[in-house]
């Protein structure tokens, strides 16, 4: 028989004693503190339904973590083979446990990656798992996981307490109801979960549909957007329902961080070109960047947080694309420019004390040579964690190694799960903090920051620089 599966206390800990034991201390210190989470894609209705449940383990593992159908797809796993929705009416496998088994079967393809360190954290830490997921236990642990799942104490909400979360940020279009927010208000838990607005869908004119979000927006702003005045109005009343509901951020994303300020003649030819079914890709280019102009003008008149992702060149395989629409794992990193980008933005806000914006990039090489010294000058300039293909323990270090000396610790923003897979949240905080502690451990034992500016700077890093960048005024509490 094999020995059970457990997971070494010790991991992601340099194993030089002396820094190990640094780190050790310091994780003490830290793994118990609430989680803050400003960004991620859980589904409010998942906490809004006090009857909800996580569904089966296929539904809670695989099928909405494009980490997991990635990697088993580049293997050669059709991704309907593992019950992931497709737009174009292709079958896929409707019986959960069969899309179980080929996940189980091609588990070991996670080995060495973060989304392999999640799950079995989750598996072993949140669930109870006592062996390694294989072709040959995979019905076994289906039917342990599916009792789990449940029981009342792996309901959505128990976990949330569980998870020890103080509060949670949704991702909302900006033509949302929020209804399911409204719920949670109603419930006590507005200041808990709490919505973010993203406005992409009706911001990209490249967006498919776009012309209908329009009509949206309209519904739901009760303003006729028949122009590109009317579509700012629009906008503004929509940021400041979503600031009622309890949203402290929007969030933006772009294939590049390219700003421009455009005058109102020129956008207005754009948005007239666009209603008409008549704009070009360099329309939709120049829009989008003079949108993030204007979203930060409004950023500095409501408060919100304003969020940037750039560096991704979406829907990469066009083939995967048609079949599984967007988020479908084949969207890819490129190069981006952000200092040039940036400038439009900062000339405008970036010295302004109103305004925060926290950028998020996927050019490991803008960190040190941009990103790190333009926040480590504009005020209202912070960076976001590492993200996506870099959320990741390597991807973690070199971060730290990149920003920290240039830009400093307190021109960052804490850490955010990003996460669609409920579950994973409490191991990907888990992650980063174990990292960033054994990071400050190498700072200890070279003697670059002592003990007690490490722990201060530990506790930074897991709560504090999250707190206050998005200004939650929440009290800490204990985990459950």
């Amino acid at each position: 028989m094999s020995k059970p599966w457990t997971l070494d206390p010790d991991r992601l800990f340099d194993p030089n004693p002396a820094r190990r034991s640094v780190a050790r201390s310091l994780y003490t210190e830290v793994e118990d503190l609430p989680i803050v989470g400003p960004h991620g894609h859980v589904p409010p209705a998942l906490l809004a339904d006090p009857e909800a449940t996580l569904g089966t383990p296929a539904e809670l593992f695989i099928i909405p973590d494009h980490y997991v159908f990635r990697m088993l797809y580049s293997q050669g796993v059709p991704m309907e083979d593992i019950g992931v929705p497709t737009v174009d009416d292709t079958p896929i496998e409707k019986d959960h446990r069969r899309a179980w088994q080929r996940f189980c079967e091609n588990f070991h393809l996670l080995r060495a990656t973060p989304t392999g360190l999640w799950l079995s954290d989750e598996l072993v830490n949140v669930f109870g798992v006592t062996e390694r997921l294989t072709g040959e236990n995979a019905q076994g642990i289906y039917d342990y996981l599916q009792e789990r799942l449940a029981s009342p104490e792996y309901a959505p909400r128990a976990l949330f307490e569980t998870f020890g979360v103080e509060v949670l940020c949704t991702t909302d279009a900006a033509t949302d109801t929020l209804e399911h927010h409204a719920t949670l208000r109603v419930e006590g838990w507005g200041g808990r979960v709490r919505p973010t607005f993203r406005p992409d869908a009706v911001i990209d004119l490249s967006t498919a549909g776009w012309r209908h979000n329009i009509d949206l927006l309209s519904q739901a702003s009760g303003t006729d957007v028949i122009h590109y005045r009317s579509f700012l109005e629009a906008l503004q009343e929509r940021r400041s329902f979503f600031k009622e509901m309890g949203a402290v951020a929007t969030d933006h994303s772009a294939t590049t961080p390219h700003t421009e300020r455009l005058s109102e003649t020129e956008a207005q030819g754009i948005f007239a070109r666009a209603l008409s079914g008549e704009s070009s890709g360099e329309d939709a280019a120049r829009f989008t960047a003079n949108m993030l102009v204007e979203m930060a003008g409004m950023s500095v008149e409501d408060g919100l947080v304003m969020q940037l992702h750039a560096g991704s060149l979406r829907n990469h395989n066009a083939v995967v694309h048609r079949r599984f629409g967007l988020d479908s794992g084949a969207d890819i990193p490129i190069a981006a420019d952000w200092t040039r980008g940036l400038r439009a933005i900062l000339d405008e806000r970036g010295n302004d004390p109103r305004f925060r914006l926290v950028v998020f990039g996927l050019d490991e090489a803008a960190y040190s040579r941009e990103l790190a010294p333009l926040a480590g000058h504009y005020p209202a300039l912070l960076l976001g964690a590492p993200w996506w293909f870099f959320d990741s323990p390597l991807g973690m270090r070199r971060y730290l190694d990149a920003v920290i000396e240039t830009a400093g610790l307190y021109n960052t923003a804490g850490f955010n799960d990003d996460t669609r897979a409920f579950a994973s949240i409490p191991s990907r905080h888990d992650v980063w903090r174990r990292i960033t502690c054994d990071w400050l451990a190498g700072m200890v034992v070279t003697g670059v920051v002592d003990g007690e500016e490490a722990g201060d700077m530990a506790r930074e890093f897991a709560y504090g620089l999250a707190k206050r960048a998005y200004g939650f005024q929440r009290e800490p509490v204990g985990r459950a």
